[in-house]
């Protein structure tokens, strides 16, 4: 998890770098009251070896938020490539040499009472050391959520809407509630959506299944890097289909994907050990591919990278 920021870290709000301490919105902000906001997630990697930090897959990042923003015709105007090239200045400005993640978000910035929307907006990106988020090393014990996932035309999921995010936190209130690490949605029509904050993947007879599109998940960045990484070095078949509660208990391994939760092998499912209650090797292998491509130690992945250094300062701080 990331720590509590030094108010003196640098930020991009209101179109300039400022300090976070001066970053600040009013209380009658229209995002604030009614939840009309887009974020984004992006993590950095740091490479000691090359001396560099390498921020992953920024563009697509951004491509996603940007079209995720005109849902609730938020406007944010600078090009994926730009926003990925401020991205990395808030990062050389707080002379980070860690792991990082950065969130941008975009909200309705008026500041008054009544739910219609206006034209007004903005956006800011902070950037923050981090470190795990949920601890997987030894696999983690999901639950199935009583809350359901919230149906594309009500709240859509794929869209990263703030509002949309107390779905996920009901969820993931009561899995940790009832001792589970995570939670686990299902669909209206009682299928697997996702975790509260990551999407889910099977592995039965040796083939790689994952909801789809359909199932009103989040359209995962990690969810395609993985996909990737099994088809083209594990040579593995991957199928998008609707998933049974029931398969959670049969398959042979699972695990989530997710920027903060990078690849998280899941053990147990409701008191219920998932294959042999240990953490299998299609996952480890996944784990490990997804480490090796993100801090940039596989060549044939090295596209997905943005360097943020040309050369790294003497002094510096994490």
């Amino acid at each position: 998890m990331t720590g509590q920021l030094n108010p003196q870290t640098i930020v991009f709000f209101e179109n300039r770098l400022t300090a976070l301490s001066e970053a600040r919105v009013g209380i009658l902000t229209h995002a604030l009251n009614y939840g009309t906001g887009v974020f984004e997630g992006i993590r950095g990697y740091w490479n000691e070896p090359e001396n560099q930090l390498f921020l992953l897959r920024p563009r697509e990042h951004f491509l996603r938020w940007k079209q995720n923003c005109g849902i609730l015709r938020i406007e944010v105007p600078p090009s994926a490539v730009e926003l990925s090239e401020i991205t990395a200045g808030v990062v050389r400005r707080n002379r980070y040499r860690c792991d990082v993640y950065v969130r941008p978000l975009a909200y309705k910035s008026s500041e008054r009472i009544g739910l219609h929307m206006d034209d007004q907006s903005a956006f800011a990106i902070v950037a923050m050391p981090v470190s795990a988020y949920l601890d997987s090393s030894k696999g983690l014990h999901a639950g199935v959520s009583s809350w359901r996932r919230i149906e594309d035309n009500a709240i859509p999921g794929r869209g990263k809407i703030c509002g949309s995010y107390v779905n996920g936190a009901l969820a993931s209130d009561e899995a940790r509630r009832n001792g589970f690490d995570e939670a686990i949605l299902l669909t209206e029509a009682g299928h697997v959506a996702e975790g509260a904050s990551c999407n889910v993947f099977l592995v039965r007879h040796g083939k790689l299944i994952a909801p789809p599109a359909s199932e009103n998940i989040l359209e995962g960045i990690t969810r395609d890097s993985v996909m990737e990484l099994a088809r083209q070095e594990l040579r593995l078949e991957v199928i998008e289909r609707p998933v049974d509660r029931t398969e959670l208990y049969i398959c042979d391994e699972m695990f989530f994907t997710g920027t903060m939760v990078e690849v998280a092998p899941v053990i147990r499912v409701d008191h219920r050990p998932v294959g042999t209650g240990e953490i299998g090797p299609v996952t480890a292998e996944l784990r490990h591919l997804y480490s090796q491509a993100a801090h940039g130690r596989l060549n044939a992945y090295r596209d997905w990278l943005m360097p943020v250094y040309e050369s790294v300062p003497a002094q510096s701080r994490a």
